[in-house]
């Protein structure tokens, strides 16, 4: 087993600009905010509500979805950098309109310089409440009731793209999808994956969003939950956790494709080189799932819903080109696209 990363070697691994811890005793708030770069304009990212078991595991998420999300922004050309925000607890048991209050003050101490939105445990309910103590929060201008629908869109533009790389057709009708996680935009990607016509396999450790989906669109459940690895299946779509393509889970895998919505899905940058080598077709999940980014944006700049999705249908376009490069260069997709990401960053 490996021994977890020290604080030290964190920080040098992902060389954030600015880490900020915060404890309030009176409304229990625990909180991370990690700043990564700025080099293309104001932070941002959205606010994980998450029950890390210490302030190391907390700080070692935070670091790497702040970087995913300076590389997201570099490659959808944002005008912003990467940030996240992390609270530790149980979203279910220690979430209380105080505590999210007290959170979002700090979010407006900022004055712009970190923004924030919804991500995994945060709600649009609970970014209502937020609204109160800042301005500097995606849905604030309100052009959206919910960004998951356009991150699902966007999901579903890369998956045809990544269907016309690897069989020559961007049809999903008729194609074997295995969706991990049938939450916020687990549910809309199915619901959009049925609409084409596509054979769907779903999993989730959640029996409610299970059965929603199933009697919805007549998904077939996949039991138990880690089963949904090695089903064969022309496409696996992990839209839950992170860190799901690793050491236990690679080998497993029976698809051709992996493509999904969930952040930092590869547990390490290795995980993404075997997967070529296995000839698997991985889609880069900050390119891939950048629908949301790109909606709460135009929400900070005070756009449109039609202007989002017109920007979210341009990773398919995105997709393709991260993949002809890999093709040409014979090297994995997601080495592509960090690269251009860095690039673009050094430019500025």
């Amino acid at each position: 087993m490996k021994t977890p990363k020290s604080i030290h070697e964190l920080m040098a691994q992902y060389a954030p600009q600015e880490v900020h811890y915060y404890s309030d005793s009176t409304t229990g708030l625990k909180a991370l905010i990690v700043i990564h770069s700025t080099a293309l304009g104001p932070a941002t990212g959205g606010t994980r509500f998450y029950p890390y078991q210490s302030w190391e595991a907390a700080l070692e998420d935070a670091l790497q979805l702040a970087q995913a999300m300076s590389y997201k922004c570099a490659v959808a050309e944002l005008p912003f950098g990467g940030g996240k925000g992390v609270i530790l607890g149980d979203p279910k048991r220690d979430k209380t309109p105080q505590l999210l209050r007290a959170y979002a003050r700090i979010v407006q101490q900022f004055n712009g310089r970190f923004t924030t939105g919804e991500e995994m445990g945060i709600s649009p309910e609970d970014i209502k409440v937020m609204m109160d103590e800042t301005k500097f929060i995606a849905g604030a201008k309100g052009i959206t009731p919910d960004i998951a629908p356009v991150t699902a869109q966007g999901v579903f533009y890369g998956l045809k793209a990544c269907f016309q790389t690897v069989f020559g057709n961007s049809s999903l009708h008729g194609r074997t999808i295995a969706v991990q996680g049938a939450g916020k935009v687990g549910y809309h990607l199915i619901k959009l994956l049925a609409a084409e016509g596509a054979k769907l396999f779903v999993s989730d450790i959640d029996r409610r969003a299970l059965d929603k989906v199933h009697s919805e669109f007549g998904v077939k459940i996949v039991e138990p939950p880690e089963a949904i690895y090695a089903l064969e299946c022309d496409a696996f779509a992990p839209c839950a956790i992170g860190g799901i393509i690793n050491d236990t889970t690679l080998p497993l895998l029976n698809c051709k494709i992996v493509a999904g919505s969930a952040n930092n899905q590869l547990k390490e940058p290795r995980h993404g080189d075997r997967l070529h080598e296995f000839g698997i077709l991985y889609a880069p999940d900050y390119v891939i799932n950048a629908g949301g980014l790109i909606a709460a944006v135009q929400d900070l700049l005070g756009g449109s819903l039609a202007k989002a999705l017109q920007e979210t249908e341009k990773i398919y376009g995105r997709l393709l080109k991260i993949f002809e490069i890999a093709r040409r260069e014979r090297i994995a997709p997601h080495r592509v696209a960090d690269r251009m990401a860095e690039e673009r960053l050094r430019k500025h």
